[in-house]
């Protein structure tokens, strides 16, 4: 009986394992790119070998890991990236603590491009770390207390 629970034990072991390299459930605040509509909620897969994929219903929106330049997390929308972000007056009075991921990349035609993402605070850290390992980029955080949640 011993055996059966280590096995399940190990088992549960690689599903969370594998959960964090899938990536992380996320939210597009917002960003340069319209054609992903208004504030739709998704996940962002690490399992491409090739790119980052932003999977929401039946769109997904891909960037090629090596186009990205830049990562940044903080507990705040930074306005130098989240071009076309509306924020909701009750978000902003919420007192509860939002993370925010910010990718910005080059596009085909050598234009910079961001997508401001929340994610949910399960995910964070998974997410963080995945993402600099595919890009080979250093996490930008915004503050000291964003470097204390991101990594824990």
């Amino acid at each position: 009986m011993r055996l059966g629970w280590t096995i399940m034990l190990i088992l549960a072991a690689a599903a969370v394992a594998g959960a964090g390299d899938r990536g992380g459930r996320v939210q597009y605040i917002g960003g340069t790119i319209t054609e992903l509509g208004h504030n739709p909620s998704g996940e962002l897969l690490m399992t491409h070998a090739e790119a980052l994929v932003f999977r929401t219903g039946k769109t997904r929106y891909a960037i090629p890991w090596s186009r990205i330049n830049l990562l940044e997390y903080g507990q705040r929308v930074n306005r130098r990236y989240a071009l076309g972000v509306v924020v909701s007056p009750l978000l902003a009075l919420s007192k509860s603590r939002k993370h925010y991921v910010t990718i910005a990349f080059q596009d085909d035609n050598g234009g910079q491009q961001a997508l401001v993402f929340r994610v949910d605070k399960d995910d964070v850290r998974s997410l963080l770390v995945s993402l600099e390992a595919r890009t080979n980029l250093r996490v930008e955080y915004q503050d000291e207390d964003a470097r204390k949640a991101g990594k824990g």
